[in-house]
């Protein structure tokens, strides 16, 4: 009995939990939608280029419901977070801009708006271990 309502008391305080439009991806990276089409990446402590791409796909699979084909456009590169602020965030979409070129499917490290790659490509950048020197 007294299980049963401790399991009653977790489930009334998790309900009472406000959800946050943020989410935080499996590799720290928080990810925040700064509207309908463009969503953010915003570091914790890593900042590798292969970081920002696995958050971007995290985002993409759970939150807006993306297929592994689908693409993920970088939107803007490095800079300031509308967000929340931070000094440095990544914005990306899965939309193309319409404002640049297309860019080739490869990424840079600096992140050039309209540089895709698919949502399964950017996934497998979850697996790669950060090197830093």
């Amino acid at each position: 009995m007294k299980k049963v309502m401790t399991l009653a008391v977790s489930a009334a305080i998790l309900l009472t939990v406000p959800v946050s439009s943020a989410s935080a991806a499996r590799n720290g990276y928080q990810t925040v939608s700064v509207n309908n089409t463009v969503f953010e990446v915003i570091p914790r402590a890593r900042q590798d280029v292969d970081g920002y791409w696995c958050a971007a796909a995290d985002y993409a699979r759970r939150t807006l419901g993306a297929g592994w084909q689908q693409r993920i456009y970088v939107w803007r590169g490095y800079g300031p977070s509308e967000a929340t602020g931070r000094r440095t965030a990544v914005q990306f979409s899965l939309q193309q801009p319409t404002n640049v070129a297309q860019q080739s499917s490869s990424f840079s490290v600096g992140f050039k708006a309209g540089e895709s790659m698919s949502v399964q490509g950017a996934n497998g950048r979850c697996h790669v271990v950060p090197r830093f020197r």
